[in-house]
């Protein structure tokens, strides 16, 4: 069963969003689901500090054993800071998708209406 913890909010493409010690910025990764589904993460590709994107926007892959795929926004801002652990260590989406594995921070453009679900609502959509 998938680890799905009730402070934060997702997609159904499989990103979270945690809000950070700034309510204005957010940290974006992809679920503990998401990584079990991908197997193990062998190479992250993640935007440029200062790159913006509207919600549903694609912002970088993340290539596995088994397949790529794409993630994608879950709220319209601009990157703010990429985790670079991680293009050393991809690995670390599978081992702590939700502390160290966390992608991006982003700061949410004004008026952004996130269509985000609660933990809930994940659990229900992956069946956990």
């Amino acid at each position: 069963m998938s680890n799905i913890p009730t402070d934060l909010r997702y997609t159904k493409e499989h990103e979270y969003v945690r809000v950070t010690e700034d309510p204005a910025i957010i940290a974006i990764g992809i679920t503990d689901f998401a990584q079990g589904e991908l197997g193990d993460i062998v190479f992250v590709e993640l935007p440029k500090v200062g790159t913006t994107y509207s919600t549903h926007d694609v912002f970088g892959t993340v290539e596995a054993v088994k397949a790529v795929s794409e993630l994608f926004m879950p709220v319209g801002g601009e990157v703010v800071a990429v985790n670079e652990r991680i293009d050393g260590e991809p690995a670390l989406i599978n081992t702590d998708p939700f502390g160290d594995g966390w992608m991006i921070k982003v700061r949410l453009a004004a008026g952004t209406d996130a269509q985000l679900m609660s933990a809930k609502d994940y659990a229900a959509l992956v069946g956990g």
